[in-house]
């Protein structure tokens, strides 16, 4: 029987919307403010620096012959698709959860934008202490880890997953 998306935790999408929409905006300030490979001092620890990466998280194969590309637009369209199943499954009062899969969801949409449209996905956040830099990244990043932490810190505080039973049980 078909369930209205209302009860679902489709019902959540519009969060991953926001990122998306957060995401691709930010991208665009980049390109209209940043020269490649140039760096804009923010706060004595954080840089606003344009790098393309051509790779996946870290640059990891960046320096393969394209063929990466298409990798990660496959597995970014599969994890999307597989979150949005998630959500639809899972109840709309799950809060957490579904937020966690958004963020995923939107993040996860913002760099396959990238990666469809330019071949790469543009980069910006540079966090460093002294000479030492933290590999540079993007708001899409970002959401996709913060959702990522959300769901194994959900899973691990659930009451159902330490073993407690549910009322009436």
């Amino acid at each position: 029987m078909s369930r209205l998306i209302s009860a679902t935790g489709l019902r959540w999408f519009w969060v991953a919307v926001i990122v998306l929409v957060l995401d691709l905006v930010s991208k665009q300030w980049v390109l209209s403010c940043l020269p490649l490979g140039q760096s804009k001092p923010f706060m004595p620890w954080f840089n606003f620096f344009y790098v393309r990466n051509y790779g996946a998280a870290f640059s990891f194969l960046a320096e393969c012959a394209g063929w990466q590309r298409w990798l990660c637009t496959v597995s970014a369209c599969a994890v999307v698709v597989v979150l949005l199943l998630m959500m639809y499954r899972t109840c709309a009062k799950k809060k957490i959860n579904n937020i966690s899969y958004s963020f995923i969801i939107g993040g996860a949409l913002g760099n396959l934008s990238d990666r469809l449209c330019d071949g790469f996905v543009i980069d910006f956040i540079d966090f460093y202490i002294g000479n030492w830099h933290y590999p540079t990244f993007n708001l899409a990043d970002s959401f996709i880890c913060v959702g990522s932490v959300m769901i194994v810190l959900e899973h691990f505080m659930s009451p159902l997953n330490k073993g407690e039973k549910k009322k009436g049980e």
